[in-house]
């Protein structure tokens, strides 16, 4: 399963801060949803419903049958890595695009996923392109903080 939430980039440390917001013993969506924008700087319920999401997505957190909990195994950062470039739906395709084309901007990187956007996801929204453009940034900066990407001003390009 791959995951198509991509919240507001941060640090890889803001995402192990979030995850230690989380009870042990599972707690409803909305509890850790308040938990995280609580004790961190999210400011709203949805924006921290979208970090659990990437939380889950990597590893850090886990859907049970009552809701949502912290692992007591955190998995160290080459594995949140991989976890981030396997699991989160863009991220392979727009990495390839950089190896392949060098040094891209948003929009080449934008147009290098676009076909890759799922049917039902461009019938959603008349604008659909505007969310996905935002989204391809998000992807990138991400990319830039696990290590994946390098920024240069408007361009990334791979790690070196």
């Amino acid at each position: 399963m791959r995951y198509k939430v991509v919240p507001e980039p941060r640090s890889v440390a803001f995402l192990r801060e979030a995850a230690e917001t989380l009870p042990l013993v599972p707690g409803s969506v909305e509890d850790c949803c308040s938990r995280i924008r609580d004790e961190t700087d999210v400011l709203s319920r949805d924006r921290a419903r979208e970090y659990l999401t990437l939380l889950e997505a990597l590893g850090l957190a886990e859907e049970t049958s009552s809701g949502y909990r912290r692992l007591r195994d955190q998995p160290d950062d080459a594995t949140l890595t991989e976890r981030f470039r396997e699991r989160v739906f863009g991220v392979e395709e727009l990495l390839a695009a950089l190896s392949a084309e060098g040094p891209i901007d948003v929009d080449g990187a934008f147009d290098a996923l676009a076909d890759e956007v799922p049917r039902w996801e461009r019938d959603r929204r008349e604008d659909w392109e505007s969310e996905w453009r935002e989204r391809t940034e998000r992807l990138l900066e991400w990319s830039v903080a696990f290590g994946l990407a390098e920024r240069d001003g408007d361009e990334y390009h791979p790690a070196s």
